[in-house]
């Protein structure tokens, strides 16, 4: 779902470049992230204030729940659950924005997440167990190995597929009732009640998304019984 008037689209087209939006606000998204994050680490301190608070209060906030569900081993995979957390945030909340567009309302944006995260998984096993990570797919005795290795493929391939229309569904479906209200009683303010639910949905789909692939790797890490 598009915005009937998109920024960086009336910039670009000015110019004669016609990219996906998608691809230019998810470019507009880590661009944003990485300024942010220069400023919050340009001046570090032990009484942290401005944008390193902000930062330091949802790091530390997610790291310590992290660590609850997968214990002290799940710090090894920590930097990715907290930019993925973070950009998915960003990238959902932007769309409530007049002229901008969630990245995540696109299914491409979201398979790429999915498959990040497929693909980490499957990483953590491997090199926490080496060759011994395929017992993971063959069942709890050898008999049942021909039954249960299809099965365990086809539901590790299903991950991808939950993850990916799960957040597509959402944000697209968030993005395009938002449009309906603006269009229909824009004038009255009709929108505003949703955006304000908005603004949590869009922290809750980064949240359920950022567990899922908490639960995954931890997972993946632990070994078969």
């Amino acid at each position: 779902m598009e915005h009937p008037i998109l920024f960086l689209d009336l910039i670009f087209g000015k110019f004669g470049l016609h990219i996906p939006p998608h691809v230019t606000y998810s470019v507009l998204v880590i661009l944003l992230l990485v300024c942010l994050g220069k400023m919050a680490s340009k001046k570090i301190s032990l009484v942290p204030t401005g944008a390193q608070n902000v930062f330091e209060l949802i790091i530390g906030g997610l790291e310590d729940f992290m660590v609850e569900i997968t214990g002290e081993e799940g710090r090894a995979f920590f930097p990715y659950i907290a930019t993925v957390f973070i950009y998915i945030a960003v990238c959902n909340l932007m769309g409530l924005l007049p002229g901008f567009l969630s990245p995540t309302a696109n299914i491409n944006t979201t398979l790429s997440l999915a498959l990040c995260t497929f693909v980490y998984t499957h990483y953590l096993g491997v090199k926490y167990h080496g060759v011994k990570y395929i017992k993971h797919f063959l069942g709890p005795i050898p008999a049942l190995a021909p039954l249960f290795f299809p099965i365990e493929v086809i539901g590790h391939f299903a991950r991808v597929l939950s993850l990916t229309l799960r957040l597509f569904g959402n944000i697209m479906g968030e993005d395009l009732v938002m449009a309906i209200l603006l269009f229909l009683a824009g004038a009255f303010l009709a929108p505003l009640p949703m955006m304000f639910l908005g603004v949590f949905t869009s922290v809750v789909q980064a949240f359920v998304f950022t567990l899922l692939s908490m639960m995954y790797f931890a997972g993946s890490m632990e070994h078969a019984h």
